[in-house]
């Protein structure tokens, strides 16, 4: 089989962990959204999905930063953070190391990676886990690319990348559902927490939209870094999806949510 689904959302902990602060129209349309996007998924039918995240210093830190890691485990458990403080209680998630290994031994062929028997899962996968598949009854293989500790991947490498996982998904007789998660713009962890770039992140969907590959890979990291905040790097995580998926995107959710302190975002891209 191959990719049954592609998918991109945001990730970020306020979503859950300060849903009762947010004005209720504006949370209500996105929780909406995301759900709905979790009935698409599950449509779908995948035997696994693949959730390319940043991770956040829970498991990789500086004197050990792979540019890429995937999990290669039967179960895995999180979130790593306070249940209290994220709004989701602390759950075991089923993977599948046979089919992990498969993955990674087919994305090795074109990009080198690491992998990890042991992983906990933090804000990055298991918010949208908490909107996607709320059952935990779905494999999931975690993929991390690194988006806080630069020196960071190149752009056009997390391009590659996003193939290599289409070829190895091509190979694998199960269904894969492919999510990418992150920002876009956004600021965490400091004073500018809860400031986005509207027309920042507005541009970077179009652009994502259109699977415009050329103008994916034109974004500097310095300018990233101006226009979108340190959260902007994780639209590696987005243009991985688009690498992988080939076909055109729609944008079924997009507003800003300060107290979010993102553009809350939920789209989805064909499979070419």
């Amino acid at each position: 089989m191959s990719l049954v689904f592609a998918g991109i959302c945001s990730h970020a902990p306020g979503i859950t962990g300060r849903a009762h602060l947010a004005e209720p129209a504006l949370k209500d349309a996105f929780h909406a959204q995301f759900r709905r996007m979790g009935e698409k998924l599950d449509a779908a039918k995948p035997d696994a999905v693949i959730v390319v995240a940043a991770e956040h210093f829970a498991n990789f830190f500086m004197n050990n930063m792979p540019a890429y890691a995937i999990g290669m485990a039967d179960e895995y458990e999180g979130p790593i953070e306070d249940p209290a403080w994220l709004g989701i209680a602390k759950t075991r998630v089923p993977g599948n190391a046979a089919l992990s290994q498969r993955i990674i031994k087919s994305v090795m062929q074109d990009v080198d990676v690491a992998y990890a028997e042991e992983w906990k899962f933090d804000h990055g996968i298991m918010v949208p886990l908490h909107f996607l598949t709320p059952r935990y009854d779905k494999a999931i293989i975690p993929v991390n690319i690194n988006c806080q500790g630069p020196p960071l991947t190149p752009l056009k490498r997390a391009w590659a990348f996003g193939e290599a996982l289409r070829r190895a998904c091509d190979e694998a007789p199960e269904c894969i559902a492919l999510v990418g998660t992150g920002g876009i713009s956004h600021w965490p962890a400091t004073p500018d927490s809860g400031k986005v770039n509207e027309a920042w992140d507005r541009e970077f969907l179009d652009r994502w939209v259109r699977n415009d590959r050329e103008a994916l890979l034109s974004y500097t990291d310095e300018a990233t870094y101006r226009d979108a905040g340190q959260g902007g790097f994780e639209i590696r995580n987005f243009i991985a999806v688009a690498a992988a998926a080939r076909g055109r995107g729609e944008v079924m959710h997009f507003q800003p949510i300060p107290i979010f302190a993102v553009s809350c975002t939920a789209a989805t891209m064909t499979i070419e």
